[in-house]
């Protein structure tokens, strides 16, 4: 059976994707949603990395019996770009993507984000809250109105060390999220919602310019991919691209 890791964004955990595996599983994937380094019901995020993120990904991988698709949402799509140049993964599935270091962002609502992130942790050790005023009216403004409130509920802590790495990259003297030169050495999709201000198409569309890979807009959606309305479409769109790109290659 084919195997795909899906990895969460920001602030979540494996359970994010509790209804969007069950299309995977029905079409015959083993799924894996593992929770990030410090993201379990009793850890710590306090000081972790996107490089310990990407990490925790390539190691999960090095103990499948086949090399996995990797699928993240949001950050989880920056983890996923960090690990594949570590390791060759079947394909990469990439939703509402974070952007890997040096590429620029192209609204404004992403710069005024990067700028009030260097006001939440000056030294950037701590780990910091969700917004849940941002999470409903940006992330989560086309999820319903119960199953917002129970995501926002679930939310925890991210380290403010891996958002700064994220969000403020030009202030990253190690370029901890740069992909290195060159595509990524596997296909890649990288889907954006036209309506999403947290990762904005035309950021997107440059991660999937940057990396080599297929770029596709959704009319109509926003940043929460995985769950808000709609979200059955969008694992078709993935399912789909894998039968016809990955598949044929069993």
């Amino acid at each position: 059976m084919p195997i795909v890791v899906m990895v969460h964004g920001a602030f979540c955990g494996g359970w994010a994707f509790e209804a969007f595996r069950e299309p995977f599983e029905a079409r015959g994937w083993t799924v894996h949603a593992p929770d990030l380094p410090g993201h379990g019901p009793d850890g710590s995020v306090a000081g972790l990395s996107m490089r310990d993120y990407a990490r925790a990904v390539v190691k999960l991988s090095e103990t499948l019996p086949e090399p996995p698709v990797l699928l993240g949402h949001s950050m989880g799509g920056l983890v996923c770009q960090l690990a594949a140049r570590q390791m060759r993964p079947r394909a990469l599935a990439l939703l509402a993507p974070s952007a890997p270091w040096g590429v620029p962002g192209s609204s404004v609502e992403e710069a005024i984000t990067a700028f009030g992130v260097q006001m939440v942790d000056p030294f950037f050790s701590g780990a910091v809250p969700a917004d849940r005023h941002l999470m409903r009216h940006h992330s989560l403004d086309r999820v319903a109105r119960p199953g917002r409130d129970a995501i926002l509920e679930r939310l925890r802590p991210e380290s403010s060390r891996a958002v700064r790495e994220v969000l403020n990259w030009w202030l990253d003297p190690f370029m901890t999220t740069s992909v290195g030169p060159g595509p990524l050495p596997c296909r890649s999709l990288a889907l954006a919602g036209d309506r999403d201000v947290v990762h904005p198409a035309a950021t997107i569309r440059q991660t999937a310019e940057r990396i080599g890979g297929r770029f596709q807009a959704l009319p109509g959606m926003s940043h929460w991919l995985i769950g808000e309305e709609g979200w059955e479409e969008v694992a078709e769109i993935v399912l789909d691209w894998l039968d016809a790109e990955v598949r044929v290659d069993a």
